[in-house]
């Protein structure tokens, strides 16, 4: 895939997440109002509320250093196949 099409796809990805903001901002107070409703009758809702916080935001770096790390690897590669061919 040339890089041009990747570039469009990139765009598009983003330009989807930004249609999608107004929903998701829309179920933060939700989701505030449940959990101190929960924690008021001694629930153990914000614990759970936390923990999917974190693994959403491990999410992205996770993808990002996985993706970093491939490239980094094909690049390595290249530059030994490179030096391979000019010995």
């Amino acid at each position: 895939m040339s890089t041009h099409k990747y570039l469009k796809i990139g765009l598009i990805l983003i330009a989807l997440v930004f249609l999608a903001l107004p929903t998701l901002e829309a179920q933060c107070p939700m989701c505030k109002m449940a959990v101190e409703s929960n924690l008021k009758g001694g629930g153990s809702a914000g614990k759970g509320l936390n923990a999917g916080i974190l693994y959403m935001l491990a999410t992205p770096y996770v993808l990002v250093g996985g993706l970093a790390f491939v490239w980094w690897r094909n690049r390595r590669r290249n530059a030994d196949a490179e030096q391979q061919e000019e010995a």
